[in-house]
């Protein structure tokens, strides 16, 4: 018996119907529903590139070290100039 089976006839048990009826219905039910809506395989992920890893790396090591205790970043800093920072940091990382 399959998952969806079970579990239609669990329902069914639950809310009064004898078993060997709930047995027949659900099995029926379970079957057709399994047919009409097939399992779709998921989509496989894609591998975070080395580069990736070591900007992600760049960006979170200078957003702690320019952000004040109030969560604001340091004055002159901005996200674009953060993001510029790491991506040279991320260049100088993957050299050595």
């Amino acid at each position: 018996m399959c998952a969806t089976c079970n579990i239609l006839r669990q329902l069914l048990i639950d809310r009064g119907m004898s078993p060997g009826l709930a047995m027949a219905i659900g099995n029926e039910a379970g079957e057709r529903i399994e047919t009409a809506a097939p399992v779709v395989a998921k989509k496989a992920k894609r591998k975070v590139s080395a580069y990736a890893k070591a900007y992600g790396a760049a960006y979170r090591s200078l957003r702690r070290k320019h952000t004040l205790k109030s969560g604001k970043l340091r004055k002159g800093y901005t996200h674009k100039r953060l993001v510029k920072l790491a991506h040279a940091e991320a260049k100088r990382r993957r050299k050595r």
